[in-house]
């Protein structure tokens, strides 16, 4: 049995309404970071074409980049086989991580940095 191609998935948002979203760089296949992700954001983001998630702590949905400009311009979404997990493919501008490095995995469980830190969030985000 072959799916449609001309049908979309029918994204599994969970009880809470939200799915986590890996972002990927597109060409290099770095992981950039993960967040979570609602039924508007997804729409969203199909139709801008720039990331956007929800924020479980804000509560409320936001654009990657919106204050940082630190966007992410989405080349492709996909939907794992159980349709619970989304991954963006993304061209990421500057830095994906809020504390400033190209990537939120930037360091091991041992606390080492392995992650290039690309911009000074001081003087990115207002702190008042």
């Amino acid at each position: 049995m072959t799916a449609d191609a001309d049908v979309d998935v029918d994204v599994d948002f969970g009880a809470d309404g939200l799915v986590p979203a890996v972002a990927q760089d597109a060409d290099s296949g770095e992981v950039l970071m993960l967040a979570y992700v609602s039924p508007t954001a997804l729409e969203r983001t199909r139709e801008t074409g720039r990331a956007h998630y929800y924020s479980r702590s804000r509560d409320e949905l936001w654009e990657k980049g919106a204050t940082s400009g630190h966007v992410q311009r989405v080349e492709e979404v996909r939907v794992d086989c159980d349709a619970d997990a989304l991954l963006y493919l993304v061209d990421q501008e500057g830095g994906a991580c809020h504390t400033g490095h190209r990537s939120c995995f930037h360091r091991t469980v041992e606390g080492e940095t392995v992650g290039e830190r690309v911009f000074d969030p001081d003087d990115v985000y207002d702190d008042g």
